[in-house]
């Protein structure tokens, strides 16, 4: 099996204050929605995560927010946090950090609309930062599209790396394979995963990685150590 393990460090200037933050908010949200009563738990879920249904027709519309610090399991929670912790801080590093705060939380919010508008009927709470650390993975394509990937193989204790462009490349045509194909299902988020939040967050990313490319990245000297 492989599992990425880090990249090229973008030394941009900023400490990355959110991207850790965001890190540590996930993982003590979730430490404290595990330490509930099973019954609890549910409930905790169906009062912060984001209800399509709901949304659809303008009711709480603030767990578009709340439902980004939520995770279903402790391996939903270590996948999103390990793709955050390998590129959020480099795109915070170089844009700064109140931008990266707003782009993350408008990334996430982008990307909970989208699974909103594919499945406006649907009752299933969408929970996860994936949305957000989608953003974050598209930005980091446009943005550093040189860098590299560090990859684990588990079977044989090696480590090597892959083009970044190329890791986050196959990442968004998997997503979107899977996206297309479950638009005629109900709730449109077939094996518990939102795909298309994944999309959206992703092409929002997409977009404001070229805007902050064209801003930060080009007028500066970006160097990978």
């Amino acid at each position: 099996m492989l599992f990425p393990i880090g990249d090229d460090n973008i030394d941009g200037g900023h400490p990355a204050i959110f991207s850790y933050l965001f890190l540590f908010l996930n993982a003590g949200v979730f430490i404290f929605q595990a330490s509930m009563p099973e019954g609890a738990q549910a409930g905790f879920v169906e009062t912060y995560g984001a209800i399509p249904f709901e949304i659809s027709r303008g009711v709480d519309l603030g767990t578009l927010f709340s439902s980004m610090f939520l995770h279903g399991s402790w391996l939903h929670l270590i996948g999103n946090m390990l793709y955050l912790w390998i590129f959020g801080d480099n795109i915070e590093a170089v844009v700064g950090n109140f931008r990266f705060l707003m782009f993350y939380l408008a990334g996430g919010l982008v990307a909970g609309l989208m699974q909103v508008a594919i499945a406006p009927d649907s009752g299933i709470p969408c929970i996860g930062a994936s949305g957000a650390i989608a953003a974050v993975m598209g930005a980091y394509i446009v943005m550093f599209p040189r860098s590299r990937v560090r990859m684990l193989f588990i079977l044989f204790f090696g480590i090597f790396y892959i083009p970044a462009w190329v890791f986050l490349g196959f990442w968004f045509v998997q997503q979107l394979s899977s996206g297309l194909g479950v638009l005629g299902l109900s709730g449109a988020d077939a094996g518990g995963v939102a795909w298309w939040a994944h999309i959206g967050g992703f092409v929002f990313g997409l977009l404001s990685g070229y805007y902050y490319r064209q801003r930060f990245v080009t007028d500066r000297e970006i160097r990978f150590r």
